[in-house]
């Protein structure tokens, strides 16, 4: 459609301005794309349309979906890779996903690291590390991330899933983020945003829809977060928007 409509419009505009236009452009770069003449008579039509498209398709914009949850927490994986991961490859141009692998952990500090203690032992916080350090080093985290939520052991499938879906990327970077200061950095981070929401979360999967959590909006995510991303998108719905989606609910309760 975007390339017909900019067809349709250069053989209407090259029709009425003829080919010497080019000759008569007498405004400045920052000037061309002001208005249809000005895009004409300096030889940048096809530019200043296409930018115009994206201007367009970018005003609207995407629904902020944000997960805070557990690696090893059985409601966790099976929203993430049952529901999220599913619905975010059917609407990634209207959606976007933050994850935050923390949930119901503790930190202290002991005058030089962070240290964590997880609500499902050791292998939680080493699996949330790995996830948040992939975040850092990796575009396919997520593809990655649903890999390892989707095997039978999270940690021990996290090196292969990284090479299945980034070659490119090492185990030995993962490894020196999850044991260095840089991983225990961006944990630190994942504690202060989920020890900022508000309200203050009691149980994981805990979900945020801009930025905003209510009971009602964890319901509809619960029940089909395709219906309700949605129905929350004010531009133009794409197709996959046809369908909707429900599944069930598992929770690990902060205790």
């Amino acid at each position: 459609m975007k390339a017909l409509v900019l067809l349709i419009l250069t053989i209407w505009l090259n029709t009425k301005y003829g080919s010497c236009a080019l000759s008569s452009c007498s405004v400045p770069p920052s000037k061309w794309c002001s208005s249809l003449d000005s895009a004409v008579k300096c030889g940048v039509l096809k530019q200043c349309l296409e930018s115009n498209f994206t201007r367009s398709h970018e005003a609207t914009e995407k629904v902020q979906v944000a997960l805070y949850y557990e690696s090893l927490c059985p409601g966790c994986r099976q929203f993430l890779t049952q529901i999220i991961y599913p619905t975010w490859l059917l609407l990634n141009e209207i959606m976007d996903v933050d994850l935050v692998p923390y949930g119901n952990a503790a930190e202290k500090h002991d005058g030089q690291k962070y240290i964590y203690q997880c609500q499902h032992g050791e292998p939680e916080c080493l699996g949330n590390m790995i996830e948040t350090c992939l975040m850092n080093l990796s575009s396919s985290a997520f593809q990655i991330i649903q890999c390892m939520e989707s095997s039978a052991n999270v940690i021990k499938s996290a090196q292969i899933c990284g090479e299945l879906q980034d070659p490119e990327l090492s185990w030995t970077s993962i490894m020196s983020c999850v044991k260095g200061d840089q991983g225990n950095q961006l944990m630190h981070l994942n504690a202060l945003k989920t020890d900022a929401l508000n309200p203050p979360h009691q149980y994981v999967p805990w979900v945020t829809i801009n930025g905003e959590h209510t009971e009602a909006l964890q319901d509809k995510a619960m029940n089909s977060l395709f219906t309700l991303v949605c129905s929350m998108y004010k531009g133009p719905k794409p197709k996959a928007c046809g369908g909707s989606q429900s599944h069930f609910r598992s929770y690990c309760y902060n205790e």
